[in-house]
């Protein structure tokens, strides 16, 4: 797409896409108010689980994660893996870089609170596999290398959350949810990346590039804004009541989350600038290296402390700052994008 184009799709936007940022706070305030008036709504869609995971979380992610996937590539994707530097920058960011700096605010903003600082910790071990695909997606980035960097880092949490969560919270041994993490995996990047291929061929191969860019893509934008604005209302009727009642301890134990996230916004952002990198490369990796992936932080704070521990409280309040924080970060590259190295023209022959 090119420059005028992409200013022509970004003029042509229905009143879902232009005034998504109105839509999502409409929907954490619903889903507060339903959790606080409600709660037994929030009990019951927390009551819905398989191997752990949330069902009607699970299913309203697949249908975010689909559209984001199905136009990409098999080419795109061989193309992305010919280039591992964004892929070192994610690793050393999830693995190295973001557990110290999560442990630092921790341990100095939540002095005296230990299961507090537990469950931050266990927040800003887990990347995102889920999610940040659809930032990635609503940020324009590239979703070949986003898949990638994605799928790489759902196998090394298989690997290194449990060595890493030990150490850093001074246990012997984490217990593992080897089950979750295998769920997500199916659910959140093998199930969309299969259906994505699967239903990309055979409509092109029966409708044409024509009606998939313009007609099917659209439909499935669409539908993924409605996946994304329903998610939210379950997720915050989760700890509606929680946030409402208690505004102080939530910030409390926001405050650590938010410098994270500053934090690895202001070194990976800027470095793939500096590096030459595009845009679409840069924005990919600050969206993985400030994203947490709440499902498998709950479940091991929950294991380790119990349900209604501080840990567990600390793990699910997190993530509820994350969707406004992906957002402004969606913004900023968007607003930022002109700056970076743009593909050059073929020359004409």
């Amino acid at each position: 797409m090119t420059e005028e184009q992409a200013v022509k799709h970004e003029a042509s936007l229905g009143l879902f896409e232009k005034y998504l940022t109105l839509w999502i706070a409409i929907c954490i305030i619903v889903g507060l108010l339903v959790g606080r008036f409600l709660p037994q709504f929030g009990q019951f869609m927390d009551s819905l689980k398989f191997n752990q995971l949330s069902i009607p979380i699970g299913i309203l992610l697949f249908f975010m994660m689909y559209p984001t996937v199905v136009g990409i590539r098999f080419s795109d994707i061989k193309k992305a893996a010919h280039h591992p530097k964004p892929l070192l920058v994610t690793i050393i960011a999830n693995w190295v870089v973001a557990p110290i700096i999560m442990t630092v605010y921790a341990n100095v903003l939540l002095a005296g609170n230990p299961q507090y600082i537990a469950g931050v910790i266990l927040l800003g071990l887990s990347p995102c596999t889920a999610m940040v695909m659809w930032w990635m997606f609503l940020a324009k980035g590239d979703m070949a290398q986003g898949l990638i960097n994605t799928a790489i880092n759902a196998l090394l949490m298989l690997a290194l959350y449990a060595p890493l969560a030990a150490f850093y919270l001074g246990v012997s041994s984490i217990p593992v949810p080897w089950d979750l993490i295998g769920t997500s995996v199916l659910i959140f990047i093998a199930l969309p990346v299969a259906a994505g291929a699967i239903s990309r061929k055979v409509i092109l191969d029966k409708k044409g590039e024509g009606w998939f860019n313009n007609t099917y893509i659209p439909t499935l934008g669409k539908i993924s804004i409605i996946a994304l604005l329903t998610t939210l209302i379950v997720l915050f009727s989760f700890e509606g009541e929680v946030i409402l009642n208690d505004p102080l301890l939530v910030g409390y134990l926001a405050a650590p989350n938010l410098l994270h996230y500053a934090t690895m916004i202001a070194w990976t952002y800027p470095l793939g600038y500096f590096l030459g990198w595009k845009y679409e490369t840069a924005i990919d990796t600050t969206l993985i290296g400030s994203s947490s992936h709440f499902e498998v932080a709950i479940a091991v704070a929950t294991t380790l402390y119990g349900i209604g521990s501080g840990a567990a409280l600390a793990t699910v309040i997190g993530p509820l700052f994350e969707v406004p924080l992906m957002l402004s970060l969606v913004k900023l590259g968007l607003r930022t994008r002109k700056y970076f190295p743009r593909k050059k023209a073929p020359k004409a022959v």
